[in-house]
């Protein structure tokens, strides 16, 4: 739902502004990545599926007594790898523990 926004302070309008056009080059660079991949021109299918991408960490404890933070990111769908191959994205790989972190059994 879009409502109109009234700021009362000048700094703040004028981040507004600044925060609508960014966001605006941004969905337009989306869309012209799109095209030039053969994707269409329609930046709302895109992040509509990327959208159903999932990821979750995984927090381990040390023997330092730290705690290391996995992130762990879904197999996409065919249909967002088909995307993902288009674009030239590749999803982030599961990170390794630092061996100085982990006992040794």
């Amino acid at each position: 739902e879009i409502r109109p926004i009234h700021h009362q302070r000048e700094d703040r309008a004028q981040a507004h502004i600044f925060v609508c056009f960014l966001a605006y080059v941004l969905w337009k660079l989306l869309e012209q990545w799109q095209s030039r991949a053969g994707l269409g021109n329609s930046p709302r299918t895109i992040l509509e599926e990327m959208g159903h991408i999932q990821s979750g960490d995984v927090i381990l404890p040390t023997i330092t007594g730290e705690r290391i933070r996995l992130r762990s990111v879904v197999s996409p769908e065919k249909a967002q790898k088909i995307i993902l191959q288009r674009l030239g994205i590749d999803l982030p790989r599961r990170m390794r523990i630092p061996e100085h972190l982990v006992a040794k059994m």
